[in-house]
């Protein structure tokens, strides 16, 4: 099986601490996939104009996040980066005409660690964190994630971490999920499923609900999806494999790009 990308949605910090339906999903994920080389993961949490890159040797833990629990700000995921990667990376990117910046010292935001210490819990696997650009049109997010493609042909695992239904303003303590939600979320998976780029990079015109779904203030937290979906444009199929709600909209979802 070649390696697939990811998108993963990261949730609420929360998630670190939390025991239910979604974080036992995540738990048994990797045992899913074959073992990864390494890790390369595109952070919502990571928002700049530049492509930026991690190129630290061992990851600091962003506590990047505040109002939470104690026990939140002692959790650490000190992950290993890589020379290698960094620089397999580089060579991928000006292949690409993309300009980056390497980012020493900056650490790992929860937008990584979370769902790595659900899925890797040794932290021992090397680690480098990418930026999202939430400026660039959805083409220019998946083209750059496409530049990464022969990363997973190498058993490198490529994630987009982010959330597809992600606005703060719009949570409740319901038990029941907004049915617009529900409804966004699967006008985006019926694209997926064919591989829909056409549509899917017009979401904003095109999705029901999308103002709801992916506020102005919050569209970081989608695009991490069109990078994950660019690193499988070899392969260009797709396959959900989790989806569940928190706090009445907040979607938590998995899907897996590519993995022949």
């Amino acid at each position: 099986m070649t390696i697939p990308a990811l998108f993963v949605a990261h949730g609420s910090p929360m998630l670190a601490l939390e025991n239910n339906e979604y974080t036992e999903f995540l738990d048994s994920l990797s045992s899913k996939l074959p073992v990864p080389k390494a890790i390369v993961v595109f952070s919502a949490h990571w928002d700049s104009p530049d492509q930026m890159m991690t190129v630290d040797e061992t990851h600091e833990t962003m506590h990047d996040f505040y109002g939470f629990p104690e026990e939140m700000y002692k959790l650490r995921y000190s992950a290993p980066g890589s020379a290698k990667l960094n620089q397999r990376i580089a060579e991928l990117f000006e292949a690409g005409n993309l300009k980056y910046q390497p980012s020493v010292g900056r650490g790992l935001d929860h937008g990584v660690w979370v769902i790595l210490q659900k899925m890797y819990p040794e932290a021992n696997i090397p680690v480098v964190e990418l930026s999202v650009d939430s400026r660039r049109s959805p083409a220019e997010q998946y083209a750059i994630g496409s530049m990464l493609s022969e990363l997973r042909k190498e058993d490198i695992l490529v994630i987009g971490s982010g959330g597809l239904v992600h606005n703060l303003r719009m949570l409740s303590q319901s038990e029941e999920t907004d049915e617009w939600a529900l409804s966004f979320d699967e006008w985006i998976a019926k694209q997926l499923e064919q591989w829909n780029t056409k549509e899917l990079f017009l979401y904003d015109k095109k999705a029901p609900h999308a103002v709801e779904a992916v506020p102005s203030y919050g569209i970081e937290h989608f695009i991490p999806l069109f990078y994950a979906m660019g690193a499988a444009d070899d392969e260009r199929k797709s396959q959900r494999l989790f989806q569940d709600y928190q706090y009445g909209n907040l979607s938590l979802n998995c899907w897996m790009f590519g993995g022949s």
